[in-house]
């Protein structure tokens, strides 16, 4: 699986990408929206097709968190979208307003392509994002969530189930299938 994720970004291409969040955000709250204005990446390599997702904070509180799991076409493209989704699509939160704008943080997440787990005790909190699967549920939880609520293996599982609206046991059970991944996060 991940041995094989070899995906780095220089500062240039970070500094790229977060600056393409905030004007995703910052040209839809003025108006535009054709995505015209996207500027061209400093490097070919995000061009290249990954998963992404944008997460958004306001007073260390989640403010909106929306990606795709598998690329569907360039990486600067998916993150300039996703900026755009987690601020003004998510259905946990109302759209973001240009008040609350000034305030926000995001974090980025560039995800590897996403694998059976092969067994859950191989799951490594902190390195590796889950995906809990049975039926038409689905959860996923990024690599960096459960580091920041301290939660062990088990935890971690526990939650990515609840979250596709599973019982917390629900990832034991064979008919629900684990996947993994890995994501650079800055």
């Amino acid at each position: 699986m991940s041995e094989n994720f070899r995906f780095s970004l220089t500062d240039e291409e970070k500094d790229y990408l977060k600056d393409l969040v905030s004007l995703s955000i910052a040209s839809k709250l003025n108006g535009s929206d054709d995505g015209s204005e996207i500027p061209e990446p400093p490097t070919d390599h995000l061009r290249e097709n990954f998963g992404a997702f944008v997460t958004l904070t306001k007073s260390r509180e989640l403010r909106g968190c929306i990606g795709n799991v598998q690329g569907t076409g360039p990486l600067y493209k998916t993150i300039w979208n996703m900026a755009r989704a987690a601020a003004f699509e998510d259905p946990r939160f109302p759209p973001l307003t240009t008040d609350e704008f000034e305030g926000i943080r995001f974090e980025i997440s560039i995800l590897s392509p996403i694998s059976v787990c092969p067994d859950p005790e191989q799951i490594e909190v902190g390195r590796h994002g889950l995906i809990v699967r049975r039926g038409t549920n689905s959860g996923l939880l990024l690599p960096q969530v459960p580091v920041e609520w301290d939660w062990d293996r088990r935890q971690f599982l526990e939650h990515t189930c609840q979250k596709a609206g599973l019982e917390p046991t629900a990832w034991q059970q064979p008919e629900t299938h684990i996947l993994w991944f890995e994501a650079v996060v800055f």
